[in-house]
């Protein structure tokens, strides 16, 4: 396989991947065109490669950002902003991890914050009761979990994966 095939399946593949992560497919494919790019590069590069609008492309780069898997950068005597993709995948991973958190944990441990207090006086409700409760203990465990993956030293993060696959 030719350089240019090779790199045009990792691109579309990535994009695929990343609506597993919760992205979207363009914001995935153009993480991984910075991914693998040896030097930054500029919103109209990235609009060239994917053949996409300056909106597109803008809104991506913006989202990629918030998700501080790339970074803005600039070029000694050019007036535009150039962008680089985090390379460290351990730090990529921490940082999808706190996304999906923020997305997904954060909002269900705020619901059962709600409708905790709900008393079980029926077979109905003991059971929601019961049920709510569950989820609780579930998520406040994932919660802390989760926060110890995002804040630890991501030497000690490769290495308790390593152990656990072995």
């Amino acid at each position: 396989m030719e350089f240019k095939e090779g790199k045009a399946l990792f691109v579309e593949r990535w994009g695929l991947l990343g609506t597993e992560w919760g992205i979207n497919r363009t914001m995935a494919q153009i993480h991984a065109i910075l991914l693998i790019s040896p030097k930054p590069l500029c919103t109209e590069d990235l609009m060239q490669e994917l053949q996409i609008s300056r909106g597109n492309t803008s809104m991506n780069l913006k989202a990629l950002l918030d998700w501080e898997i790339i970074h803005k950068t600039h070029i000694k005597g050019d007036r535009k902003e150039y962008y680089v993709a985090e390379k460290d995948i351990w730090t990529i991973l921490r940082q999808v991890i706190k996304q999906r958190k923020r997305k997904e944990l954060d909002p269900m441990v705020a619901i059962l914050q709600d409708v905790v207090q709900v008393q079980g006086v029926c077979e109905k409700s003991s059971e929601f009761c019961r049920m709510v409760q569950e989820l609780r203990q579930f998520s406040d465990k994932a919660d802390v979990v989760l926060d110890h993956l995002v804040e630890s030293n991501p030497s000690w993060l490769s290495n308790t994966f390593f152990k656990l696959i072995r």
